[in-house]
């Protein structure tokens, strides 16, 4: 059985983690979420979706900044 890799593009990935597409890009450019180009279309960056996860980074004991209780 093969599993095929869902890939999106970058509104589809702001959407999944509920961020902005700028912050997308942004990810993108430091290299913490990887994209990829479509050959011979060089203005389609695709992301694969299952790679969202591991840019996302654990809150420690659950505080969010500014949290002030």
């Amino acid at each position: 059985m093969s599993t095929t890799a869902k890939y999106g593009g970058i509104q589809d990935a702001a959407t999944i983690i509920g961020c902005s597409e700028k912050t997308i890009r942004r990810r993108i450019s430091d290299g913490s979420i990887p994209a990829y180009r479509m050959p011979g279309k060089s203005k389609i960056i695709r992301i694969r979706l299952d790679e969202l996860e591991a840019a996302l980074v654990p809150v420690p004991n659950g505080a969010v900044a500014g949290d002030r209780r």
